[in-house]
């Protein structure tokens, strides 16, 4: 009997130490889990997350993917066809005498000329697999040399097919095959407010990176008729604040699918300032065209045609006695005698308004509009008659 109680006792406590065992472990793993509900929920709080591995690289592909937008893909597009300039001019540089205006030395010794060396820089953009490169007059116009550098590094001599000063523009050619280009753009069909980018060599940074710089803007306005400065006339300009600084002129600006649409070529800075201020000014693609296409097969824009008329700017004196509402467009004053206006049927006081849309302001207008015409072309002149509008369509012909 007292072998039986003690094998019982023996059980009992065995099956006690079991539950007590079973118990404790328990309680152990439910504070564990407890301790790590809360880290979750504190990370969950702070707006945290654990992920797995492929999560995680899918996260960062969703990244990459966000910042691939149209203007970095425009950009990774068109970069490779924008080039730096580099020019050469000698210059002709004159110096008085120590004597100064001394009659009896300037006789004999005068000014003192020497030649001086510059160097300027520029940008430019390729405009055909055949190296044709397109840039500003006064970038590269009277350049004695001219070396161009693309985006991989390499370095060419560059010949000027042609140039043309009023227009102020520019084109090179280097000896290449099967570069990259941009694709020309309509500039009749840009619309205020779309996105636009300025790519191009500002402070001659392309030398040192031989990468294209990037500045991004919209079109602000179109259809500016801007001061002519040094003989060249700007008008129907592109206005965009996409920042255009020193260097950058000749450069491209391209919309957000990566056509040419303007030529960079000015900015206005405030007074006291040298910097871009926002303001900034391309030539509008359709008269780039205009002008390459005589450049390349003649050298020249040739405009020696003439009109036969002598005008006059609109004054308030003027505007009051026709009972004009302002004082923008021409009046003509004289008419030569068999000359294309007479031809036209033009008559003295019709008041010139439009050529082919453009409008007149004054007679600086005037003179500059026609300077996009070549000899042999025909406009339409928008006049007031007797208070009323009439369309004339004159031809320039070849000055005799």
């Amino acid at each position: 009997m007292k072998y039986f109680q003690i094998i019982f006792i023996n059980a009992v406590v065995t099956i006690l130490i079991i539950l007590a065992f079973f118990f404790l472990t328990k309680e152990k793993s439910t504070k564990v889990q407890n301790v790590s509900s809360v880290l979750i929920q504190k990370q969950n709080k702070d707006n945290f997350k654990i992920v797995s591995a492929d999560q995680k690289v899918q996260a960062q592909q969703g990244i990459a993917n966000s910042r691939q937008t149209i203007i970095t893909e425009t950009v990774k597009k068109v970069s490779p066809a924008v080039v730096g300039i580099t020019v050469k001019e000698v210059r002709q540089i004159a110096y008085r005498t120590p004597f100064g205006d001394d009659p009896f030395f300037r006789r004999f010794f005068g000014d003192q000329v020497f030649n001086k060396e510059f160097t300027g820089l520029g940008s430019g953009a390729i405009i055909s697999p055949d190296g044709y490169i397109l840039t500003n007059d006064h970038v590269a116009g009277s350049a004695d040399e001219i070396t161009v550098t693309l985006s991989d590094g390499k370095h060419y001599p560059a010949k000027r097919i042609g140039t043309d000063i009023t227009t102020d523009i520019c084109l090179l050619k280097i000896d290449a095959k099967d570069l990259p280009y941009i694709p020309f753009g309509n500039s009749d069909d840009i619309l205020i407010g779309e996105w636009v980018i300025a790519l191009g060599n500002p402070f001659g940074l392309f030398e040192i990176s031989d990468k294209a710089s990037v500045t991004v803007g919209v079109i602000s306005a179109t259809g500016m008729n801007l001061t002519p400065v040094d003989n060249r006339y700007y008008l129907e300009m592109i206005q965009t604040d996409a920042s255009i600084n020193q260097g950058n002129s000749g450069g491209p600006l391209v919309n957000s699918i990566g056509q040419l649409i303007g030529m960079n070529t000015l900015i206005f800075t405030a007074q006291g300032s040298s910097g871009n201020v926002g303001i900034g000014f391309a030539i509008p693609v359709n008269k780039l065209q205009k002008v390459i296409k005589e450049l390349k097969e003649n050298g020249v824009f040739e405009r020696n045609f003439w009109t036969g008329l002598r005008i006059h700017s609109i004054d308030e004196g003027i505007a009051k006695y026709y009972k004009l509402d302002d004082t923008k467009g021409v009046i003509i004053t004289d008419i030569v005698k068999n000359s294309p206006a007479s031809k036209a049927g033009l008559q003295v006081g019709d008041i010139i308004r439009e050529v082919d849309g453009s409008k007149i302001n004054n007679y600086e207008t005037l003179k500059g509009v026609l300077q996009n015409y070549k000899t042999g072309e025909t406009i339409t002149l928008t006049v007031l008659r007797n208070n009323e509008y009439i369309n004339i369509k004159m031809n320039l012909e070849r000055r005799p």
